[in-house]
């Protein structure tokens, strides 16, 4: 009913219009949005009709009265509140609508928005269709890029961090913070925990993460952590303010899925059955920093069609104590043969890698002529596989199992697909083909498992 209403009168949740009833008088309080729904149609009918259109205006632009009973803040005293949920949910409108509640309660305030990176936390938390500056309503905010902060008219200060450079959050104190897409973090432990210390400030300072769920070391502790208020949502929670046409063509594609079930309908799936890579199994194998290299290279596995959905770009390094460690993940998506070419040139620059390990099975020759165009002088060796991704990759998860192969730090979307790689064949990841996963196997067996040049090779494998 409440809907309906908002439809016929051509207001949307993006309005700008009066937010502050400062201006002039209610009479009697704002609405109790809850009490409101709860009354039947031709009550709630006959209470929004005689509202004047001074407190239409004043209604219609509170995020109260279009937020969902599941977009609004847990009552209780939590220190945490954690939003898991699908993509179109709307959970960047839920952050931002409460770091601005906090901001315009009490000028004092000091309010850290940490986002995956600081292009992320700018173009999403702050400049985005639904970040800070284009909430609904007149603002005068003052937007600081070169300072990256945000300053409201009353003095609240709000200040952007990349949880990538998770040393930049050891010392800044803050009341509250607002984490964006905490799933996708690369050092998420570490930014997180650096973020904690230092939210300490006033009698009861809380934070507000919000995330489309993985099963990453991160999200997996604080599910468990008992000052913590969770709100789950699924994708079409939020029909009303999503294109129909989206909503079907994701459905049509990932309806069902294991992709699905985590992206659209924002569950916490744990470790598949029978996966060579277990979560747990990574976490035992991450360390924050690397030996000296005797040896890099940097495997790739190309897309099959001339704009495939992902190349992989993995580059992976010898140490001095024989084990092998995940440096970087280069890989690409949607680009061009020039495009993914030039990526895997950038990735042998930054490394100054030994070797180039391309997969040739399509497109053979034309991968390396590819690859060469970009760089002439690029040390590229073609591979052919004999057998299937899963059976290539079993010897390199026997790797990780016996110690000798580790992450230097976190790799998400890798290893998404690495625990979607299932023993005797199949994959339950993201994407259609675990294209970065081959990449890391290539890599690794031709610095793990080759003969000789002195290269180590592990026994039984």
């Amino acid at each position: 009913m409440l809907e309906g209403f908002r439809e016929k009168k051509n207001y949307s949740p993006h309005d700008t219009r009066i937010i502050s009833a400062n201006s002039f008088e209610l009479d009697p309080a704002p609405t109790n949005v809850a009490a409101l729904t709860a009354l039947s149609p031709d009550a709630m009918l006959a209470e929004v009709s005689g509202w004047s259109n001074t407190r239409l205006e004043y209604e219609i632009a509170r995020w109260e009265f279009w937020a969902r009973a599941g977009q609004l803040p847990p009552s209780g005293s939590w220190r945490l509140w954690l939003v898991l949920a699908g993509r179109g949910y709307g959970k960047t409108r839920m952050g931002a609508e409460w770091v601005r509640a906090r901001a315009m309660e009490d000028g004092t305030v000091r309010i850290a928005l940490i986002g995956a990176n600081m292009a992320e936390a700018r173009q999403v938390m702050v400049e985005g269709e639904s970040g800070l500056l284009s909430l609904p309503g007149p603002q005068d905010l003052q937007w600081e890029p070169s300072l990256r902060q945000l300053s409201w008219p009353n003095g609240a200060v709000a200040t952007l961090y990349s949880a990538a450079q998770p040393e930049s959050l050891r010392g800044p104190q803050h009341h509250f913070a607002w984490a964006d897409e905490i799933a996708k973090w690369n050092k998420g432990i570490i930014a997180w925990d650096n973020l904690m210390l230092g939210l300490r400030l006033g009698d009861a300072p809380r934070a507000v993460a919000t995330t489309t769920p993985r099963p990453v070391a991160l999200i997996r502790r604080l599910v468990a952590e008992n000052d913590v208020e969770i709100t789950k949502g699924r994708t079409h929670d939020n029909d009303a303010n999503l294109p129909s046409s989206f909503l079907a063509a994701m459905d049509l594609a990932y309806a069902g899925t294991r992709i699905g079930r985590q992206e659209l309908e924002g569950e916490l799936i744990e470790d598949v059955a029978g996966a060579l890579w277990t979560r747990d199994l990574i976490e035992q194998q991450r360390v924050v920093a690397a030996p000296e290299m005797k040896r890099i290279v940097i495997g790739v596995d190309p897309p099959i069609t001339a704009h495939g959905d992902a190349c992989g770009i993995v580059a992976v390094g010898l140490g001095m104590d024989d084990f092998a460690y995940v440096l970087a993940d280069h890989s690409v998506s949607g680009a061009s043969p020039e495009g993914w070419a030039r990526a895997v040139a950038a990735a042998h620059e930054i490394w100054n890698a030994d070797r180039i390990i391309a997969e040739g099975n399509q497109g053979g020759e034309m991968v390396e002529a590819t690859l060469r165009a970009a760089n002439l002088a690029m040390p590229v060796k073609r591979v052919h596989a004999s057998r299937g991704k899963s059976a290539r990759a079993e010897p390199i998860a026997a790797l990780y199992e016996a110690k000798r192969a580790w992450h230097v730090g976190a790799f998400p979307d890798l290893e998404d697909e690495l625990c979607g790689m299932i023993t005797g064949g199949g994959y339950e990841g993201p994407g259609r083909s675990p294209d970065r996963a081959d990449a890391l196997v290539w890599a690794m067996s031709e610095l793990m498992l080759g003969r000789g040049n002195g290269v180590v090779r592990v026994r039984g494998l």
